[in-house]
């Protein structure tokens, strides 16, 4: 089986590079086709291509798992990702066409100086590094479990395998080669998961409709949490939903990279809309792929798997099931994760070197449409080095992988886009000239506070805060900011 696994994921790799190397042939090339694709990204591919982008390794694995004692209270989330797509397609879409930014952090040097351009930005790397290291790090730890631990191989042998795959075949192309291969990896992604759904109920030998009746009697697909006092009361996922799609994907270079290809504005607004449309379906699909294996369990007595300290582990659910099921499910399963974890990886580590370069190192829009060839080797210099720091964050992660990932992701987009929020939402929504001496203070003082109050807030008052700390804390940032116009010099 581990043999066979690891034909597939060569072939599957094989398949990645010869896209690459179709899309190298034609159009752009250079810097402007690493950072910009030429602006000739055909929208339906984008929006397509999105789907794997944005789901990840994570919502793979942690959205099915997540069923078990979190039943459907997902959703009022993904009900809120709908609601913040539409703030970015007529709010932040026109504003970066207009201006014509490749680095959207352009914009803050614009509104208020250098420091808040390199503030935002830096704040962006640090939540798109973490963020999407760990999503990474989950599609790594799957195929150690169950392909790589049986042969003695350690851990950070095919962490280093997946980053030397995703360097090489984004090294030259970028986003114009990811934007393409991104379509590739959301099919296998979301066929793996079909398979998987298809598979288990054959072997139960029922319908969907029946498998649904059963979750439902079960309690798997209740969606709503109408506790106010719980972290997933469905007014706060609404509200995080919204405001996490605006800070994740709005102010996010990764994802409005892939948007600022398309040809025009209004090409990127119908793929932003038709994005978040298909992400209540792809997100019910999870959620049934989840409530699937719950009843696969119950019925075969399946044994949940269970981690160190005898508790269940909800992202080992789904790889279980399907490495049980039979040979053809694990396959799908791997090359599912794999697909994530690519599609996953290779964006950002353009958008990091697409930010850095921009807003660091003064990279320009009139520089990229050639590219020095300094540019182009600093560019591959910065390439290589945020693959390394990836590398480096998914191996220290792994003593400390004792929850749901999905979870830990927005936890820690909580803290670190929030400031991003605030910047933004003070940039567009007031006149005022922030201090932009202070606005790299504002940005650490925020989410100290957010921390704190997060951290006793129960003790306090009685309320345990979750996604929704995204929320004050770009409040936070905004009333600070506002503070600081105090003192601009007259």
């Amino acid at each position: 089986m581990e043999l066979t696994i690891l034909v597939c994921f060569a072939a599957y790799t094989a398949l990645l590079f010869l896209v690459m190397w179709l899309t190298g042939r034609r159009g752009a090339k250079g810097n402007e086709a690493f950072f910009r694709a030429g602006r000739r990204s055909p929208w339906p591919v984008v929006a397509y291509g999105m789907i794997g982008a944005s789901l990840s390794g994570v919502t793979f694995m942690s959205v099915p798992g997540g069923v078990y004692g979190g039943a459907w209270t997902y959703m009022p989330l993904v009900f809120g990702y709908v609601l913040g797509y539409a703030v970015i397609a007529l709010v932040l879409l026109p504003l970066y066409y207009k201006l014509n930014l490749t680095s959207i952090y352009t914009y803050l040097d614009q509104r208020f100086g250098h420091r808040s351009e390199k503030t935002g930005a830096l704040f962006f790397i640090i939540s798109r590094l973490l963020g999407s290291a760990l999503r990474m790090y989950l599609v790594v730890f799957v195929l150690y479990e169950f392909v790589f631990r049986a042969w003695g191989v350690p851990f950070w042998v095919p962490a280093v395998v997946f980053i030397a795959i995703i360097l090489m075949y984004t090294f030259r192309g970028g986003i114009k080669t990811v934007v393409w291969t991104d379509t590739l990896q959301t099919t296998f992604l979301l066929a793996a998961a079909v398979a998987t759904v298809v598979a288990v109920l054959n072997r139960m030998d029922m319908s969907l409709p029946e498998l649904l009746r059963i979750s439902s009697d079960n309690g798997y697909t209740r969606m709503f949490d109408t506790d106010p006092t719980a972290p997933k009361f469905w007014v706060k996922q609404v509200l995080a939903g919204m405001f996490i799609t605006i800070t994740m994907t709005g102010l996010d270079q990764d994802m409005m990279q892939k948007n600022l290809t398309c040809r025009t504005l209004r090409d990127a607004q119908k793929n932003v809309m038709t994005s978040s449309l298909l992400f209540i379906v792809v997100n019910i699909l999870f959620l049934c792929l989840g409530a699937s294996l719950l009843a696969y369990a119950a019925q075969t007595g399946f044994p949940l798997p269970l981690g160190e300290n005898g508790a269940v582990v909800p992202d080992k659910i789904f790889p279980s099931v399907a490495f049980s099921l039979s040979g053809f499910t694990a396959v799908c399963f791997v090359l599912g994760m794999v697909a994530a974890g690519y599609s996953s990886a290779d964006g950002t580590l353009t958008a990091l070197t697409t930010t850095f370069c921009y807003d660091f190192l003064g990279f320009s829009s009139s520089s990229s449409q050639a590219g020095t060839a300094r540019e182009l080797r600093t560019r591959r210099l910065v390439h290589v080095g945020f693959a390394l720091l990836y590398l480096l964050v998914i191996i220290a992660f792994r003593p400390f992988h004792n929850q749901s990932l999905i979870d830990t992701v927005f936890d820690v987009a909580g803290f670190t886009y929030g400031p991003l929020l605030g910047l933004y939402a003070y940039g567009l929504f007031t006149r005022r000239q922030a201090n932009d001496r202070w606005v790299p203070f504002v940005a650490i003082l925020s989410p100290v506070i957010c921390y704190v109050l997060k951290l006793h807030s129960f003790d306090w008052f009685g309320y345990h805060f979750g996604f929704e700390i995204l929320l004050l804390n770009g409040l936070i940032t905004f009333l600070l900011l506002w503070l600081s116009s105090l003192f601009n010099r007259r």
